[in-house]
C-alpha cells in the first residue's frame, strides 16, 4: 500500500488552438509517495511541463482526476485552489516570477503574510540566509543576476514548508555551473522541509538523482522507472 501526495487516475487535458481541439495529455494514471524524488523527462512537447500544471492545480484536469493529499483538485473552485496551494505547495518556475518592486525579502515574506504567518520577516530572512543571499535581502530583482533570483523564488516556495515541491525545468536560464548550484539547493531544501518533490528537467544527471523517473511522449507515459539503489 503506497502513501501517495500525488494520484492521478486516467487524467487528461486539452485545450482549444487555432486549429481546434488538441489533446495534451492523454489518459496518465500516476501516483507520487509522500517523500519521493519523481523526475519527469521525455521530448519538448511531450506533456512535461502540463502534466506538472495538473499536479499543481494551475491546470484543470479536462478528464479523470488530480488528488493531492486527499483533495481531488478537479472539483475545488479557484479560490480553493489558490488557498490549497498557498498551505500545501511550493511552486519554482523557469522564469523566476519575482515582484519587480519588492526587495527579496519582500518578494519571500509577502506569501506568507498573506497566509497569516506571524513571523513572515523572520522566515522570509531565514530561507533567504539557507539558499546564500543572507547579504541580499535587501536587493530588488533588477540588482540580482539570474541565478540570485532564481535562489529567491527557492526561498520563496521553500519558506510555507510545502508538503509538495514542483519544479519545472528551475535550471533552463542559467549556466551551467550555477544550475548545478541551484539544484544543489533546491534538493538541500526538499531534504530540509521533508518535502515530495516533482521535477521536470532535460538533464539526465538531474533526472539520476531522483527516486523514480517518468518518461512522457506524445501525451503519454512511456516508460517508468525506478533507480537501482547503489551497491
Amino acid at each position: 500500500m503506497t502513501d501517495a501526495v500525488l494520484s492521478m487516475k486516467n487524467a487528461a487535458l486539452s485545450l482549444d488552438g487555432n486549429a481546434g481541439r488538441v489533446d495534451i495529455l492523454k489518459g496518465i494514471t500516476l501516483d507520487v509517495e509522500r517523500g519521493e524524488t519523481l523526475g519527469l523527462v521525455g521530448p519538448s512537447g511531450s506533456g512535461k511541463s502540463s502534466l506538472l500544471m495538473l499536479m499543481g492545480g494551475l491546470e484543470r484536469a479536462t478528464g479523470g482526476s488530480v488528488d493531492a493529499l486527499g483533495h481531488d483538485l478537479t472539483r475545488l473552485g479557484e479560490d480553493a485552489l489558490a488557498r490549497f496551494r498557498r498551505d500545501h505547495m511550493g511552486v519554482v518556475f523557469q522564469s523566476f516570477h519575482l515582484i519587480p518592486t519588492m526587495t527579496a525579502l519582500e518578494n519571500v515574506a509577502t506569501p506568507l503574510e498573506l497566509a497569516g504567518v506571524r513571523d513572515a520577516f523572520d522566515r522570509a530572512d531565514a530561507e533567504l540566509h539557507a539558499v546564500g543571499l543572507g547579504d541580499r535581502t535587501g536587493h530588488y530583482p533588477s540588482q540580482l543576476s539570474g541565478g540570485e533570483q532564481q535562489r529567491v523564488a527557492l526561498a520563496r516556495a521553500a519558506a510555507p514548508r510545502p508538503d509538495i515541491l514542483l519544479a519545472d525545468e528551475p535550471t533552463g536560464n542559467l549556466d551551467e555551473a550555477t544550475g548545478e548550484a541551484i539544484m544543489e539547493l533546491l534538493f538541500g531544501l526538499r531534504d530540509r522541509h521533508g518535502s515530495t518533490l516533482v521535477l521536470v528537467t532535460h538533464a539526465p544527471e538531474l533526472a539520476a538523482r531522483c527516486d523514480r523517473v517518468v518518461r512522457l511522449r506524445d501525451g503519454r507515459i512511456e516508460a517508468p522507472e525506478r533507480r537501482e539503489a547503489a551497491e
